[in-house]
């Protein structure tokens, strides 16, 4: 027969209210442990689920029309920006020739004023000789002012020839030096661009394969993520069991406590004298209540970091994964951001070189030009060569008539002659040279306004409108890539902070290991089990039950009671909920 304790041993209310206040407050910083641990896990799945749909929609980007149009077009800008590359250095030489053919017209062009420059030395010897030869009664014009009219003619066309030919060679020297100078900055320019190109196209391929490769790995990572949230929910119902349990355990020590102090009960029909075990029996249940509280919080909790660091591990893989493929994401900039800035690079290149051509074209059309007048002029000169010629041989005639006297009149005419074949001479040698510059100008005319230039000009349009493509490709990798480092670190944080709170669980098992104690010693020497008396407070207890745990405890202790087909369902009932 079961011992029964003395009325005098029956613990003091005071006391029992005691633990149930320690395990509120024990179960309030549970509940707030759990909900704060709830919202960070809420907010990290959110965040996770939008960066995993995120990056899951990049591998179509990358296989996208606009990025393969773009790519595509970028393949042919690198081949002919090597093919101009070699172009304009055909066109350094050309232009160096240019320069060299212009400047070797310099010496037939200085025996050209030199011979004039003779002329008319000669033409005033010719006026002084002849007035002091003839006399009033012969017309020597020929000698006095035919010659002089001639000489002065010649000297004035040869000073124009000289003029234009000095701005041709300044046109010349001042187009070679502006080619210089941008062959300076620019000399490998264009063939760096098709390099660079090919390099970035290259990566662009292989990025695009790694995405592919790597979509499938994406989606089963993020697959596992969705699991492991759904798992690491699932672990935070024991937050919320454990704080029925522990209500359940407050109430019982409430209804207890009112014993204790002799409130009647009318849900019970005890007798004074049973009142002292049933006290020590619920108290007894209550700290195996707890026992079992402890326990199955520790391990649950132990259940839901385990998720959490799963959960955070999962996390850390597409994030890798995603910078892998996609970029490390500094200030959410892809490697298209790069490749699409080198884009732009060399537009501006390229409108330098359009600008190149154009001035190259300028000074061809000043070259052709000036040539056109310089041949002019040797036509003129030519003229002059003709009219002194008939001045000299109508100067013979006269000096003839002169006999003697006129010997040196002759002389005169003679070196006249001489002088004017070689200015013809000197003006057809400087015209040699000039010929071939003008075809030199007619060939950088030809390569600036036709097919060369339209080459540049198609480079550009096509970089420009790649960089277009590209930069709808390029948007939405790095909108992805701000997303990542924007809520990548927020999802850690939050994960690792809800870690930390969970962290703190030991304390509040032991909370209520502590609790477990104290009821226990408050219970006395209960080892005989539940005595009879203790029956109806202890079926009262079971009814407040929701969870099938607490029943399971209850039962091992106070024994399995005699349950009717409605109790037995709704047992059932709740053993599957819980």
């Amino acid at each position: 027969m079961n011992a029964v304790l003395p009325i005098a041993a029956a613990p003091d209310a005071s006391d029992l209210q005691q633990v149930a206040a320690e395990l509120g407050a024990a179960r309030a910083r549970i509940e707030t442990t759990f909900v704060s641990v709830g919202d960070w896990l809420t907010q990290s799945a959110q965040l996770l689920n939008r960066l995993s749909q995120t990056f899951e929609a990049l591998p179509r980007d990358l296989a996208s029309a606009e990025l393969t149009e773009a790519t595509t077009r970028l393949a042919g800008v690198g081949r002919r920006a090597g093919e101009i590359s070699q172009s304009f250095t055909t066109e350094q030489a050309a232009i160096e020739r240019l320069v060299e053919v212009v400047t070797g017209a310099d010496h037939p062009i200085s025996d050209l004023r030199r011979a004039v420059k003779m002329m008319g030395i000669v033409a005033i010897n010719a006026r002084v000789v002849a007035a002091g030869v003839v006399g009033d009664d012969h017309d020597f014009d020929v000698f006095t002012t035919d010659i002089a009219q001639l000489a002065n003619s010649a000297t004035r066309t040869i000073e124009q020839f000289s003029g234009d030919y000095r701005q041709l060679t300044g046109e010349v020297h001042r187009a070679a030096t502006q080619r210089a100078q941008f062959e300076s900055a620019h000399r490998h320019t264009l063939s760096r661009l098709a390099e660079r190109l090919e390099q970035n196209l290259a990566d662009v391929v292989r990025r695009r394969q790694l995405s592919a490769d790597g979509s499938a790995e994406t989606g089963r990572v993020t697959r596992e993520i969705a699991g492991r949230v759904g798992s690491a929910v699932m672990a935070m119902q024991v937050g919320d069991a454990t704080r029925q349990r522990l209500e359940h355990i407050e109430a019982a020590l409430g209804r207890l406590a009112a014993l204790a102090e002799g409130q009647p009960d009318r849900s019970l029909d005890l007798g004074a004298d049973d009142t002292p075990r049933a006290i020590a029996d619920g108290l007894m249940l209550e700290t195996l209540q707890l026992e079992a509280t402890a326990y199955e919080f520790d391990a649950e909790v132990a259940a839901a970091e385990q998720a959490l660091a799963a959960l955070a591990s999962d996390a850390r893989t597409v994030m890798n994964k995603s910078r892998e493929v996609y970029g490390d994401g500094a200030r959410g900039q892809s490697p298209l951001s790069a490749f699409n800035a080198e884009i732009r690079d060399a537009i501006a290149v390229l409108r330098d070189c359009e600008a190149e051509r154009a001035k190259l074209a300028q000074v061809a059309g000043a070259v052709d030009r000036i040539v056109k007048v310089l041949l002019g002029h040797v036509e003129a000169v030519r003229e002059i060569e003709a009219n002194m010629r008939l001045v000299s041989l109508n100067a013979a005639v006269r000096c003839a008539q002169l006999g003697p006297r006129g010997r040196a009149l002759n002389v005169i005419a003679m070196q006249l002659r001489e002088l004017t074949g070689e200015t013809v001479i000197a003006a057809e040698a400087a015209m040699g040279n000039l010929e071939e510059a003008a075809t030199l100008a007619q060939s950088f005319s030809a390569s600036s306004s036709g097919e060369a230039a339209e080459q540049v000009a198609w480079l550009e349009r096509e970089a420009a409108q790649s960089s277009e493509l590209l930069g709808a490709v390029e948007q939405r990798l790095n909108d992805a890539l701000l997303l990542l480092d924007r809520d990548g670190p927020v999802v850690l944080g939050h994960l690792a902070e809800a870690a930390g709170r969970l962290a703190a669980h030991e304390e509040m098992s032991e909370a209520i290991a502590d609790a477990a104690l104290r009821s226990a010693e408050l219970a006395g020497d209960t080892s005989n089990g539940a005595g009879p008396e203790s029956a109806p407070l202890l079926a009262l207890f079971r009814k407040g039950y929701t969870m099938d745990a607490e029943r399971r405890v209850h039962d091992g202790f106070a024994g399995a009671p005699v349950a009717s087909a409605a109790t037995s369902a709704e047992d059932d009932t709740d053993t599957l909920l819980f």
